[in-house]
């Protein structure tokens, strides 16, 4: 008797659905995410893959252990019970996720020189990601730039010195981090030999030194 048999047809149907609709990979759309963030996601990946590996080994242990239709019955509903808070934890890490992404890109197109700083002044639970938007974002991120410009890169300087600002190499060598002298080698060599002047050149450069694992 196989376990369909056992079960019967409506039982064996939502036993399937239940682990069928969360047999799912995970693929890029294609857009640059830093390496954190991908490292991020990945690690989701694999807990999810582990997460449906164990429900399956769960199924087959059900189908050796079972000793009658009750018993089997008893024991798939608390196997239903405990995939079905998997699922529940596992969307709920990817709403987070996708919360995260949406935010730091928004903060980025708002020009913020270090988005995780600008991320600690704001309310992050008035923020609401809806349809791909963030509702309630473009309010605080207004007042900030208001009692808090030097947060923000000025319109048009595009991560260009300010205006009167000191270099914080100390000379006048151009900014690695910039998109305007971008050099790889000299980012690299900055950050292995002085990274709190890597740092500065980051942000002044508009980007985010956790980025670059600073």
């Amino acid at each position: 008797m196989d376990l369909k048999e056992l079960l019967g047809e409506e039982l064996y149907t939502q036993v399937m659905e239940k682990i069928g609709d969360n047999k799912i990979d995970i693929v890029s759309n294609g857009n640059w995410i830093p390496k954190q963030k991908f490292d991020d996601l990945n690690t989701t990946v694999k807990d999810l893959k582990q997460q449906l590996k164990d429900r399956d080994a769960q199924l087959e242990d059900l189908k050796a252990k079972a000793a009658g239709n009750d018993e089997l019955k008893a024991q798939i509903e608390e196997l239903q019970a405990k995939n079905q808070q998997i699922q529940e934890e596992y969307e709920t890490k990817i709403q987070q996720q996708q919360f995260d992404f949406a935010l730091e890109s928004a903060l980025r197109d708002a020009k913020a020189k270090n988005p995780k700083a600008v991320k600690a002044l704001l309310n992050t639970e008035a923020i609401k990601l809806v349809d791909g938007q963030l509702v309630g974002l473009e309010e605080q991120i207004k007042s900030l730039k208001e009692t808090d410009d030097y947060l923000f890169v000025p319109d048009g300087l595009k991560g260009k010195t300010p205006p009167g600002a000191q270099n914080p190499t100390g000379n006048n060598k151009p900014n690695p981090f910039s998109k305007e002298h971008l050099n790889l080698t000299e980012q690299g060599r900055l950050i292995r030999e002085n990274p709190e002047q890597a740092k500065q050149l980051i942000i002044q450069a508009g980007g985010n030194p956790t980025l670059y694992g600073l």
